[in-house]
């Protein structure tokens, strides 16, 4: 595993214009992305039809299509990683959901009709939306549960990618963890 210092400065490099630096970062980075993409896959139905190298090869595909200004550091990067695997998944969620309503139907294989129920895409976009009104309220709230939960930072890797404190990490974590649950219709049982 690279250190934080050589992705940061690889990420460094890439932003003023050297494209080589991003063709030696991928290997830097793809076991950090995969263990991203397996946390991410571990919460969806076994059957899901996207695949974890898939979710992280379009993931990483959206990442570079970013400008490379962007990046900030090792934290920012993975954080911005978190975030596209999300979309990716929910942008995956929505096309499923539409097509079990009947738009643009498809051939598809055996192993794909097995695939998701209706009630899981639908939580799926429940929880988008939920942390998309997060956003709107309490920004930093929504990217804490973004870097946290999705993208399977730390508590210390989540506050150098927001530039806070560890404690304001976790003060916002429980704070939208009881926001998220109330929105989203949960009953008195307690989660984690």
């Amino acid at each position: 595993m690279a250190s934080p210092s050589e992705v940061t400065q690889l990420l460094v490099e890439y932003s003023k214009g050297n494209q080589a630096a991003l063709d030696q970062l991928l290997p830097l980075v793809y076991a950090e992305l995969h263990r991203m993409a397996r946390r991410y896959m571990r919460r969806e139905n076994p059957a899901h039809t996207l695949q974890t190298t898939a979710l992280i090869h379009e993931a990483y595909v959206r990442l570079t299509g970013l400008s490379p200004n962007n990046w900030q550091n090792r934290a920012h990067f993975f954080g911005v990683a978190a975030q596209s695997m999300r979309h990716v998944l929910v942008d995956h969620a929505r096309a499923r959901h539409r097509e079990r309503r009947g738009g643009e139907k498809r051939c598809i294989a055996l192993d794909e009709s097995l695939a998701v129920s209706g009630e899981r895409l639908a939580g799926i976009v429940a929880l988008d939306d939920a942390l998309t009104d997060l956003a709107e309220l309490h920004p930093r709230q929504s990217k804490v549960v973004e870097l946290k939960y999705f993208g399977g930072l730390t508590v210390e890797e989540t506050a150098e990618a927001l530039q806070v404190s560890p404690e304001t990490v976790m003060r916002d974590w429980r704070i939208a963890k009881v926001w998220l649950y109330r929105r989203l219709g949960g009953s008195d049982r307690r989660r984690d």
